[in-house]
């Protein structure tokens, strides 16, 4: 699709759309309602303007949206509206071994218990041992700490996500 085509796309179709990219309720009414974009730059910058009013609630709705990392049971099932997305985030767990799944798994598991969201890392181009590094590297963190971590990988993860739906 281009941006044109997205532009004109009735808001009960583009917001889907957008919910992919982020599930921020706020992110995206926001981006629906700076809508026509003249170029890629002007969407861009409409998605960047939306982060700093975005609250914890905000993020934390997004977060919600996101399958574990390595956890390729809820890509296939509880995510199914971005498992085209993020299986393609997750590339690099595809060959992980057993042993760097279930730290994962652990980790993600301690980070969920410590923090009250998942661990969110934007994956793209990152390989299992590498996501697991950053996951026990950013479980010494406060949670404060963490939440402005997250929300600047969602960041990413969401400008990657608006790259690929245009």
């Amino acid at each position: 699709m281009n941006l044109g085509d997205f532009n004109q796309l009735p808001a009960a179709e583009a917001e889907p759309l957008l919910r992919n990219c982020c599930a921020a309720e706020t992110w995206v009414q926001g981006m629906l309602n700076a809508r026509p974009f003249m170029d890629r730059g002007s969407l861009y910058a409409a998605c960047r303007q939306l982060w700093p009013i975005l609250t914890e609630a905000d993020w934390l709705q997004a977060f919600e949206a996101h399958p574990r990392i390595g956890n390729l049971d809820s890509l296939r099932k509880k995510y199914a509206s971005t498992r085209n997305l993020a299986g393609d985030e997750q590339a690099g767990t595809r060959q992980a071994d057993e042993d760097t799944l279930q730290r994962l798994s652990t980790g993600n598991q301690a980070y969920l218990d410590k923090f009250g969201f998942i661990f969110i890392v934007c994956a793209t181009g990152k390989s299992a041992p590498d996501m697991l590094e950053l996951l026990e590297q950013r479980l010494c963190n406060t949670r404060g700490e963490e939440l402005q971590n997250a929300a600047q990988e969602q960041a990413k993860i969401t400008e990657l996500r608006l790259e690929k739906l245009l």
